[in-house]
């Protein structure tokens, strides 16, 4: 097979070769390949090997330039997981070659990989992460069985409350869930990201049909809500943000119940509820109450100084969230516009 280096924006066809391969995410389209190239100034740097002309596999890279950071291949920068494609097995190792000799070629610091390499030859630890994936095939009556009996109840108790769930894929809804983020952001003491990001995901995913906003309606005021994203058969609950003074009304399960509804009835074949940090108890509690396959997610990082696999896992506390959870929104929300395309 042939290797060459693409940009999958050149090519009108790229999401329709993407539904080719059956594990396609929407993390593999050239919709989000557009949104990171618009909001961060991210340059597109795919790994593709042919057979006879026709696409037998491929990996997602894109190169970031920081004066911070460096210079480095990240697949995918602010995506939870990004396999390799392939209609015929390429050996990671093989596939690591290829890509390394691009990035010695580019002057990459390192190359990040996220569910690519599982076993690096020296023995290095990755940096690990659980994962959720539910299957919806099974039809929402028996979704519901399976779902742990504590989260039927705050279903149930949000409902009764009075909470309701509206999908709003329009500039309202992105708007509410945007002053929600900002909230919750700070909270977890992080800054959110920048709202280019989420109007470049409203413009390229959410509105052509690729997304989905959902709120939380509580009466008359949002207090909850969350981003889907979908493809191929595939969805993923991207981001989520509630208002902590109504985290009593548990309208965060009753949302995320509505959206697994919604898929199911639209023949979906799963659900995935993204990356988790083994530290974060409370949201890895919340996810494994709805009967979804748990599994492990590996980072990898290869730095072309050391020649050598690294594990570098940025610590989800520390002080500096001790000092983003007082700042006011202001100037939390420059931090994340200063910052975030420097940390893909």
């Amino acid at each position: 097979m042939e290797f060459s280096v693409i940009n999958p924006l050149a090519d009108p066809n790229w999401d329709a070769r993407m539904i080719e391969f059956e594990d396609a995410t929407v993390f593999h389209t050239a919709a989000w390949a557009r949104t990171l190239m618009e909001a961060y100034r991210y340059e597109p740097h795919y790994g593709a090997w042919y057979e006879a002309e026709s696409l037998a596999a491929m990996v997602p890279v894109m190169e970031i330039k920081s004066f911070l950071t460096g210079t480095r291949g990240v697949s995918l920068p602010f995506t939870d997981f990004c396999p390799m494609l392939t209609r015929r097995p390429i050996p990671a190792s093989e596939a690591m070659e290829k890509l390394s000799e691009h990035g010695r070629s580019q002057g990459w610091k390192t190359l990040e990989t996220r569910g690519l390499v599982k076993d690096p030859a020296d023995g290095s630890a990755p940096s690990g992460y659980y994962v959720h994936e539910l299957d919806l095939l099974p039809g929402q009556e028996l979704l519901l069985g399976q779902i742990r009996s504590s989260t039927r109840r705050n279903i149930r108790k949000s409902e009764k409350q009075g909470v309701h769930i509206v999908q709003e894929n329009n500039v309202k809804g992105l708007r509410e869930f945007c002053r929600l983020n900002m909230l919750t952001r700070r909270d977890h003491g992080l800054p959110p990201q920048p709202g280019k990001f989420f109007h470049c995901l409203f413009n390229n995913l959410i509105e052509p049909g690729m997304g989905r906003i959902l709120l939380g309606i509580y009466q008359g005021k949002c207090i909850a809500s969350a981003v889907f994203l979908h493809f191929n058969g595939h969805a993923i609950y991207k981001y989520g943000a509630s208002d902590r003074k109504f985290q009593s009304l548990r309208a965060n399960n009753l949302l995320m119940w509505e959206a697994i509804k919604a898929y199911s009835s639209e023949r979906v074949r799963t659900f995935h509820f993204g990356r988790t940090e083994p530290e974060n108890s409370g949201l890895l509690q919340f996810k494994r109450g709805w009967g979804a396959v748990e599994g492990s997610l590996e980072y990898m990082k290869f730095d072309f100084t050391k020649s050598q696999w690294i594990t570098d896992q940025v610590p989800v506390s520390g002080v500096h969230t001790h000092l983003f959870s007082r700042m006011p929104l202001f100037a939390l929300d420059l931090v994340g516009r200063v910052l975030y395309r420097h940390m893909g």
